[in-house]
């Protein structure tokens, strides 16, 4: 969450820095805090920091609803994988991009109670949607993107070890690299570690049959993880195209080839090639 409200980006991180996004919290901090003058004086004072919490509390209930849609479609590949259905990567990718599709207009809105009241803080008039305004931000704030990992590169701005600009970040899910998991300091190992407790028995047996077990088995649950990640940036990027990528028009074509460009010259640096391997 903190990656992806850092870098911002969709209609969700336009519209909490919004007058109406005030406007509609404003009832909330009087109502939650109407026997607290502390913290009444404090937003009187500081009248940033509360609406800054309640930007991140968007960001929660956002990506919560992104990932219960995320969710169904990755226990609906994993139940066709089991019945026969899933066989090539290109399954896999027509999968997601089904179900991106199906949920691309899907609202999402934030609807707090506090004390037994409910308020509006993001009303399905805001117009905020599943694919645009959530998906598309969070493939490129965590994708393509990200943060580096503590203590794999210096945060000291005096060694220039990290851009200077936001756009130039390349720490995402693609580009980082799976043998640092376990070490500390990693945010992914936590993930790696959950997730050992819920692999399927074909995938257990997959790794067991592998070079060194279940030794490195987080690393080799991260190298599956980022394979999979691919699959979704790739069903996201053919789900955005302009045109259908199996157009016979010319001029579509071109437009295509031009919008592809852009996203395969943000795969040069990536493990890419790596993952194909």
């Amino acid at each position: 969450m903190k990656g992806m409200f850092w870098h911002g980006g969709g209609g969700l991180d336009t519209y909490v820095d919004t007058d109406e996004f005030l406007q509609r919290i404003e009832p909330l901090i009087q109502h939650k805090f109407k026997r607290n003058p502390i913290m009444l004086g404090m937003h009187k004072l500081f009248p940033e920091f509360l609406p800054e919490q309640m930007r991140q509390m968007c960001y929660y209930s956002g990506l919560g609803q992104f990932w219960r849609v995320m969710s169904d479609i990755f226990i609906g590949l994993s139940d066709r994988y089991d019945q026969g259905d899933i066989t090539t990567i290109s399954d896999v990718v027509t999968h997601i991009l089904d179900g991106l599709v199906a949920a691309a207009t899907k609202p999402i809105t934030f609807y707090p109670t506090v004390n037994g009241k409910a308020f509006e803080v993001i009303p399905e008039s805001a117009g905020i949607t599943f694919l645009m305004d959530t998906g598309v931000p969070y493939v490129e704030a965590i994708f393509f993107r990200g943060t580096p990992f503590p203590g794999t590169i210096s945060y000291n701005a005096q060694a220039y070890q990290i851009p200077l600009y936001q756009s130039d970040f390349a720490y995402g899910a693609l580009f980082a690299d799976p043998l640092p998991i376990g070490g500390s300091g990693i945010p992914p190992t936590q993930l790696m570690q959950d997730m050992r407790h819920f692999l399927p028995p074909y995938l257990s047996q997959f790794y067991q049959e592998e070079n060194r077990g279940e030794d490195d088995l987080r690393v080799k649950i991260c190298q599956s993880f980022q394979k999979s990640m691919f699959c979704v940036t790739t069903a996201a990027i053919k789900g955005l195209a302009p045109f259908p990528l199996d157009t016979k028009t010319l001029e579509e074509q071109q437009q295509n080839r031009q919008y592809l460009e852009t996203w395969m010259n943000r795969f040069t640096t990536s493990r890419l090639q790596s993952v194909q391997a």
